[in-house]
Formats: structure tokens, sequence, C-alpha cells
């Protein structure tokens, strides 16, 4: 280790052991990388993302009080139709008369069950996550024994998947040009996809705790209720929290991903929302923003995708809806997403990265045709990922 690497990760223990955190100076110090020895990544998302407040002092019980919280939405909402009226001291013979499969009435605890299995299965074909890492396949040291305990009265999500007779069919939510989102070096071959294979009775793998996330998100916004893309926002907090190398929150790492996916989506929900589009906080608006800075920063390569009529939406949409998550490795992912996190303006600097990426081929799309240009763009081809951040950084000091 660097002697300005070990000065960095003293930097941020020092920012860290205040009684009061200063935000300012976590924000300055992540924006430029924050180092994983120690758990500080994941200390330092908690709090950029809202989870943890800036009060040291107040951790312990804002911690125990958030994970009991997620217990009692997996007690509430992971649960078999009719049980829990059975275990209220209603007879199963009461429940199953007043309310059963074939009950046509929209409040009726059959009739949700059959919708939520609707939005499962949408959820379970997108959660086969980051293909190039064996992460997602492997089991959890810290399975949820609340719903693995055969003795209670929970479903596993995975038997609700293996025993629901509804035919798979696409969520009416899905929006167009959303189901398109896989990049080409992102997408599984055949084989890895079998690599997904359900475990043996007691075990759960990492992507069946991502899916249960996804669905008890669902459950408690339905509004959005689960929008294909989503998956690929909660996988690298999952995985980061997932392997913090503190045992005693690494046990958490599912309630600690669900809050804070929950907070990152309250920022960035609007691009997911299609009736928002057009809108200023919509992903069109924002889609244009990156054409309008590359007008600025680079009239020449603005001017030739004009020409060639390559739309933002053609590329940029995955790009800011997906948080680039889909354009690089999940390393580089994380560690973009450490300058994200700290962006004091929240995601403006996303724009700026936009547009860096741009100007970095910008020799390529201007030698290139129509098709060779939506090549590159579909499958961004510079892999250095601090290059990329330093331009954006220069743009927006140039502002």
């Amino acid at each position: 280790m660097s002697s300005l690497h070990k000065s960095r990760i003293a930097d941020f223990q020092d920012v860290l052991k205040e009684p009061t955190i200063a935000l300012e100076k976590l924000q300055e110090l992540s924006f430029s990388g924050i180092p994983c020895e120690g758990g500080l990544r994941c200390l330092c998302w908690k709090i950029l993302l809202n989870y943890l407040p800036l009060e040291r002092a107040s951790w312990t019980s804002i911690l125990a009080k958030q994970r009991e919280l997620y217990s009692q939405f997996l007690r509430e909402m992971i649960i078999q139709p009719g049980i829990a009226k059975a275990n209220m001291g209603v007879s199963r013979e009461d429940v199953t008369f007043e309310d059963h499969p074939l009950n046509p009435n929209p409040d009726s605890r059959w009739n949700t069950y059959f919708k939520d299995n609707e939005v499962l299965l949408q959820i379970d074909k997108d959660v086969r996550l980051c293909p190039d890492i064996s992460f997602f396949q492997r089991a959890t040291e810290y399975p949820c024994l609340l719903i693995l305990d055969p003795q209670n009265e929970f479903e596993t999500l995975r038997k609700r998947v293996e025993q629901t007779t509804l035919k798979s069919q696409t969520v009416a939510r899905n929006r167009s040009g959303v189901t398109n989102m896989s990049s080409p070096h992102k997408n599984a071959a055949p084989s890895t996809v079998n690599e997904y294979q359900v475990l043996p009775n007691g075990c759960e793998a990492h992507w069946e705790v991502v899916e249960r996330i996804l669905f008890i998100y669902a459950k408690l916004n339905p509004g959005i209720a689960y929008v294909q893309g989503m998956n690929e926002i909660v996988g690298p907090l999952y995985y980061t929290f997932a392997t913090d190398p503190n045992s005693e929150w690494k046990e958490h790492a599912e309630a600690d991903t669900f809050f804070c996916f929950t907070n990152l989506m309250a920022e960035i929900r609007d691009n997911f929302i299609k009736s928002l589009d057009d809108s200023q906080c919509g992903i069109t608006y924002k889609m244009e923003k990156v054409y309008s800075t590359l007008k600025d920063k680079d009239m020449e390569l603005y001017l030739k995708l004009q020409e060639q009529n390559i739309k933002p939406q053609f590329f940029a949409f995955r790009w800011l809806t997906l948080l680039l998550s889909q354009e690089f490795l999940l390393p580089d992912v994380i560690r973009i997403w450490d300058s994200l996190f700290a962006d004091n303006s929240r995601f403006d600097f996303l724009l700026l990265v936009c547009c860096a990426m741009l100007i970095l081929i910008r020799e390529h799309l201007l030698e290139g045709d129509f098709t060779v240009n939506m090549r590159l763009l579909q499958d961004y081809p510079i892999t250095d990922v601090c290059q990329i951040l330093q331009k954006a950084k220069e743009l927006q000091d140039s502002q």
C-alpha cells in the first residue's frame, strides 16, 4: 500500500471519527474515490445516501430501529394469503370461506397475492446480475432465517416463482425503451445464466436477497412498483454492503441495502416514471441537457451527432437511468458511484460524466458513420473510468 493511499485512509478516518461528521469534507474526500479498506466505502455510502445521520452517537439506535423495521416488512409482506388472519385468531376454515383464490374482490388477499406474483415474475427475470462475476450466484453467509424457517408461515419467493401457475408476462409498468437496457458486453451467455441454480434448502444465493429487496420495495411503493432497470441500481449497492469486511455490518447487508436503495430511488425515481419524461425533472430533459452541455463544450462533435441524427435517447437514456451501471464492470461502476453520491448537486455530475464519455471518443465519432457510432455508444470502448471522471471534473471546473 502506497504512502499516499495510507494518507487517504487516514483522512477518511479522521473525518469519520468526529462526533458530528463534516459532510462537505466527507463529500470532498469521497468525490476522488473511497478506499475499500476497513469498510470505509460502506460507511461513507450510508452517510452520503442519508441512511446514517451526521451525528455518530445516534448510529447504533437508528441502525437497530431500521433493521427491525425491515424484519417487520418481511413478516407482513412475504406471507401466504389467509395465514396472517389465521394466526390472529380466525380459523383457517373461516379464512377460506371469506377469502379464496377465486375471490374477485379487489381487496381480496388472494387477488393481491396473484398481482404481486406478476411483479415477482418480472423481478425474477431481471436479477441475474453481473454475469462477469460469480458473487451473485454464491450463497450468502447470512440467509434470511425468518423466511427459511419451515416452522414459520412465510413463503420463500423462490417457491412462489416455482409454484405460480401464472403465465410469465411483462408487467404493465415496463417503460418503452427500458426493456432494451442491456449492453452487449453485459449480456450473460446461456451457460452463464444456467449457473443461477437454486441452492439447497436452508441456503440463499445473493441474487435471491436482491430479489427480495426489490419485491419489498415494489410492495411499499405501489405508485412506481418495480420497473426494469431498478435491478441494476440495487445490485452494486448490495454487493458493496454484502462484502463489507466488518462482519457485524455485513450481516445486515439486506436491510441496509433496502433503505439506501429506497433513499437513492427517492432521488432518481423520476427517471423511471414515464409520465414525467418531458417534465424538467424527467429523463428527456436530462438527456437534452447532456447534448446542450456537449454543444457548449464541443460544437464540432455536437453537430456531427446531429447530422447523423444520433439522438441522446439511443444511448444516454440507459447511461442516465442506470447511473452507468451497465456500461462498465462492477468495480468501475462502484468507483463512479463514489463521485456521484458525493456530488453536492445530486447527480448533476452524472450529466458531465456522460458528456466527458462523448468527448473522450470524439475522434472515433467524427470519423465513423451512423452504424459505427451507434456501436461505439452502445458498447462504450474506454475502460479507464478515472480518465472519464477526470475529464468530467475538468468540464465542471470550466463552467
